[in-house]
Parts: structure tokens; sequence; C-alpha cells
């Protein structure tokens, strides 16, 4: 059977690189997907297949082969970034200003296009029922998983599956890890408020600047000597912004950061201590210092029976030498909202021979070699959970 399925799967290969290099040439930041919501459900309305809309551009498509069996899903993200594309020497770069598929999405959708047409050619022998989730907006929290989720995607399924094509790894190899793999990604922006004056007479004012850099320095405390060495925790700032000329001390600076965590109470003890120390700094300097914090996509925790049936499956279809041993990643990823919801798996796939810039880069791009790969190790996945649910 996987010898068939990976026949269909290579005669496809040109089809995939030219799905993959449509999404690229028109990508669509978050929630603003309508182009390529369109495109696939034009898609898979011409393979006979009942579209939904969910979560305002995704979609949800049911594959329902008539025979009783469990039902696994097979999840996509959508967006894009909002970063202007480098690399004009490339026929299918973005035609839209300011926004590129410089993640790999657009890769992941070719791949869902991919396992349809195999399994939907195979619709009357499946064991079960398959699921396709194409979700909008995974790169901008609160993201669209938890809309998805509300409106009732992982509604009759048993279980779920998603994959992340990633350049760090070499092309064809896979990563996964049993418990928490990606870490709640929450954000925090912070007022510094002082009192403005002329530069050459900083007497008179209360310097904003001045305590805006204590603070930075302040909280890299946090992880330093108030977390646990054993239990990993990130604190990071993405912005910082004040004044207007270079002689007046502004009234107000504004910072923005993440903080990065496995563990809920690594979580809560960060933003605790990131909330009291921006207060007692600031006013250790006549400032006034103030949080807003923004607890961002939970944790992904792969549940390890699931790992287990993944890494089977890689075996199976790919064989053992592409397993590969990967440490969790501080990355985010709105996946963990389905996985509080139903068991499943994510997992890294290599892309990355021959692939200079890493994920979010403008001049990002991926081996195109993973897109047949991917899709044979996820067509496999969800036609043998069908078949095997009952043993897991």
């Amino acid at each position: 059977m996987i010898d068939q399925i990976r026949k269909k799967v290579e005669d496809l290969r040109e089809d995939l690189i030219a799905w993959r290099r449509d999404f690229h040439r028109h990508p669509e930041v978050a929630f603003q997907e309508k182009r390529t919501s369109r495109v696939l459900r034009e898609y898979f309305e011409d393979l006979g297949l009942p579209v939904i809309s969910l979560a305002g551009t995704g979609l949800r498509v049911d594959l329902l082969s008539g025979n009783q069996g469990p039902t696994v899903a097979l999840r996509a993200d959508m967006d894009a970034l909002p970063i202007q594309e480098q690399g004009e020497k490339k026929d299918y770069i973005s035609q839209n200003p300011g926004a590129g598929h410089c993640c790999g999405h657009d890769g992941h959708m070719a791949v869902m296009m991919g396992a349809a047409a195999v399994l939907n050619d195979m619709r009357s022998s499946l064991p079960g029922n398959i699921v396709f989730l194409f979700q909008p907006a995974e790169e901008l929290p609160p993201g669209g998983a938890i809309d998805m989720v509300k409106e009732g995607a992982p509604e009759g399924v048993d279980a779920i599956f998603g994959q992340h094509f990633w350049q760090p790894l070499p092309t064809g190899k896979v990563g996964i890890v049993k418990g928490p793999m990606m870490a709640a990604a929450d954000n925090f922006r912070i007022l510094v408020r002082g009192q403005a004056g002329h530069g050459s007479m900083p007497h008179q004012t209360v310097d904003s600047i001045l305590a805006a850099s204590h603070l930075v320095v302040a909280l890299q405390s946090v992880v330093s000597r108030n977390l646990d060495p054993l239990k990993p925790g990130v604190l990071s700032f993405g912005t910082i912004q004040g004044g207007t000329v270079y002689n007046i001390i502004p009234e107000e600076v504004h910072l923005t950061g993440t903080v990065r965590s496995f563990d809920p109470a690594v979580q809560r003890l960060a933003q605790t201590r990131l909330k009291d120390i921006t207060h007692k700094t600031c006013e250790s300097l006549g400032a006034e210092g103030t949080v807003e914090y923004e607890l961002g996509y939970p944790p992904v925790v792969n549940p390890p029976e699931m790992v287990g049936f993944v890494e089977q499956m890689v075996e199976r279809t790919l064989g053992r030498d592409r397993l590969v041993s990967i440490d969790p990643v501080m990355g985010g990823e709105d996946f963990a909202y389905y996985l509080q919801k139903i068991p499943g798996a994510f997992l890294f796939f290599g892309m990355g021979d021959g692939v200079a810039f890493p994920h979010h880069h403008p001049a990002f791009d991926m081996d195109e070699k993973a897109l047949p790969q991917a899709t044979l190790l996820m067509t496999v996945l969800a036609l043998e959970f069908c078949s095997r649910a009952e043993s897991l």
C-alpha cells in the first residue's frame, strides 16, 4: 500500500511545486487570506469534497469514505508574513508588496492538497474519514486556531497531525519531541513615563530613556536569577521607541518584547517578576512604569504515544535514518490549541538543503524536493491512523 501511495505522490511532484509557487507569488497576511481561501475552495470542490468556512478565511474539508472508522485531521496554516520579500531572480517572488511566504506555509498548503488528491482516489477503501483544516493567522497572536476550534474545526475528529517545514534540518529529515516541543509565546508592552525637558538640563527632567535603559538590563535578571535553571525560559525585547530629536529628553519611552516558556509555573513567575521589576526600577528613578502582558499561544505538547506512532510511520515511509533527535524550540505555534482538545502530534520536516536563509528572513526559500516526501508522510499518517487507532 505504501509503495502505491509513493507512486501516486511522485506523479504529483510537479503539481506540488506549482501549487506551492502559486501561493508564494500571491501571499496574504493574517485574516486576509481571501485569494488563498478561494483557490483552495475551488480545488476541493473540483475534487467533489464539501467545504465549509471557519474563522473568516479558514476552511474545513471533509473526505467521507462511507466506511466505519475513526476520523483524522490534517492541518495546514495559510498566512504569509508582513515582510517585503527579497530574491528578484526567482520567477515566483511575491507579487504583493509587504507580504511574503517567508516561513513555509505555502508548502504546507501544497502538501495538504497533494495528500487530499491521493486519499480522495482511495476514498471507497479508506478505513475511516479524513478532515483537512486550512487555518488563517498562525503568525499573528491570538492566532486563527483558537477561532477554528471555537467554530467546530475539531468536531468529530479523533486525532490531528500537523507539520512545519524546517530550515535547520536537512531535506527529508524529521524531528519530533515527546512532551513539550514548542513554547508558550507571550507578549508584553511597557510604557515608561518621565518628565520631558532640554537635554542640557537633565536635572529638570525625569529621564525616561535612562529609566528604560536600566529596565532593559534589570529584566534580564528574571531569567538569570529568578527562574529555575533547569526549567527553560526566555525574555527578550523586540522594540524600544522614544524621543524625537537629539536634544530633548522625551516624556515617554515604549518597549515591547516576548516571554517564552514550557512550564506554566515559569510563565506565571516571569509575568509577576516582569511587572514588579518594571514598577520598582522606574520608581527608583522617579519615573512611572506600566505593563500590559498578553498571554500568547500555549505550549505545543505532543503525547508520547502519538509521537511513537509518527516515528513508526517515518521509518516505514522514509527510513529509520530520516528520524533525528531534536531539542524543543522556543518558537510558538497555535497548533497547541488543537492538541488541547484532541490527541495528535506536531513534527518538523527538514527542507534545509541549499537554503541559506532562516525562517522569517526576507530571502527565505525552501528546497522543494521536500514537498513530495512530506506529502507521502502526511498521507500515510492519516491512512494508518484510521487503521490503527484502536491500538494507540
